[in-house]
């Protein structure tokens, strides 16, 4: 086709060493570009465990990226600031933001309506999920803004739009897509540009084992694969007129159409 592709362009994606995180690596390894990864899980083995941080780079490493692991608790704000410093130092811009990470409740303390559920639920849903989406883009601003260009993408759900899992999930969806019109209101007329994006039912270990343990109904025949996932970030990282989405939630299915990229693991669809 005749998109151009990552090659020599720096991503960060957060939260990437399992589910849709590590599906959006791939997706950006796929276009080669550079990506930083971060999480809270490292493996010394060899083969790496499943779920560290160098499994997915070595994953990105195979599809034809060029992977930086890089260990991170969002939250802990410096610990995210010498992340950025250390890409300034390294490469002196960052073309693209996903903000992704998260911390995946207990799944005994999903069971419930607000009133039943335990408080620490919402800084589950709000902590990681939401601050720490905040925290990244303002130290990852900076670098964007001196550069005249980039990306801020916020992975949110179809929580942002309507009831999903919990109330306090819901409130945490809205609000990172909020964040992202205000964030493109205020870097208006500086190149960056920042959205949400709504991934479907995505087929990640957390939904597999929730609905095997019956915790979770769902039809995980039509559930997305993560990388159909990162292959939207792609398309939109490619995308010479991203500007004109900035501000906006976007469904992944929506712009798969768009963009006309497939889903891996159904080809045919």
């Amino acid at each position: 086709d005749g998109m151009a592709d990552l090659r020599g362009r720096v991503a960060v994606v957060t939260g990437a060493t399992r589910g849709v995180g590590r599906g959006i690596a791939e997706g950006l390894a796929e276009a080669g570009a550079t990506v930083y990864l971060t999480g809270r899980t490292t493996s010394a083995d060899d083969p790496p465990a499943p779920g560290s941080l160098e499994a997915t780079a070595r994953q990105v490493e195979a599809l034809g990226g060029k992977a930086v692991p890089v260990r991170v608790d969002h939250e802990r704000d410096e610990q995210v600031r010498d992340l950025l410093e250390q890409v300034r130092a390294a490469h002196g811009r960052l073309d693209l933001l996903v903000n992704n990470a998260y911390r995946l409740p207990d799944a005994g303390d999903l069971i419930g309506r607000f009133w039943e559920q335990p408080l620490s639920l919402w800084d589950d849903h709000c902590g990681v999920g939401t601050r720490g989406y905040y925290v990244a883009a303002a130290l990852a601003a900076p670098l964007m803004i001196e550069a005249g260009r980039g990306l801020i993408v916020n992975v949110s759900s179809a929580g942002g739009a309507g009831y999903a899992v919990n109330t306090a999930y819901g409130v945490g969806k809205a609000a990172v897509e909020r964040m992202a019109r205000d964030m493109a209101y205020e870097l208006a007329g500086r190149g960056v540009a920042a959205l949400a994006l709504r991934p479907g039912l995505v087929r990640t270990e957390f939904v597999e084992s929730a609905v095997a343990a019956g915790r979770l109904r769902a039809d995980l025949e039509t559930a997305e694969s993560p990388r159909f996932v990162g292959r939207c970030v792609a398309a939109l990282a490619m995308d010479p007129d991203i500007m004109e989405k900035t501000g906006g939630a976007y469904r992944v299915a929506d712009l798969a159409r768009e963009y006309r990229f497939t889903d891996p693991a159904r080809p045919s669809a």
